[in-house]
């Protein structure tokens, strides 16, 4: 499949659950797969940078371009970061996600 029939079929299913497309493109992949790798799996930044093939010198931020945008999800609320009892939990060494299983 090429990467222009890919995007087509991805804006039609944008349209199906009667989401805007135009803002929508193949790179949006590779945005959504960098700021999952960040908070998702907890990846440290050199290790998404060269995922994602961008430089490891940070003397261009790009990835800071990635990890944070207009239409980003981010996964805790300002409220919460000196709430006290907001507990922040890391990557568990087992199976890899966010949960206390083995950490």
């Amino acid at each position: 499949m090429t990467s222009e029939q890919f995007l087509d079929l991805f804006r039609n299913n944008l349209l199906d659950v009667k989401v805007d497309s135009l803002p929508y493109g193949t790179h949006s992949f590779r945005r959504g797969g960098c700021q999952y790798l960040s908070s998702g799996c907890r990846w440290g930044l050199r290790r998404i940078c060269e995922w994602g093939g961008w430089s490891v010198e940070f003397l261009n931020l790009t990835i800071v371009r990635y990890l944070i945008s207009w239409n980003g999800n981010p996964t805790e609320g300002r409220e919460s970061y000196f709430h006290p009892a907001y507990q922040v939990v890391v990557a568990c060494s087992q199976c890899g996600r966010s949960c206390p299983c083995g950490a």
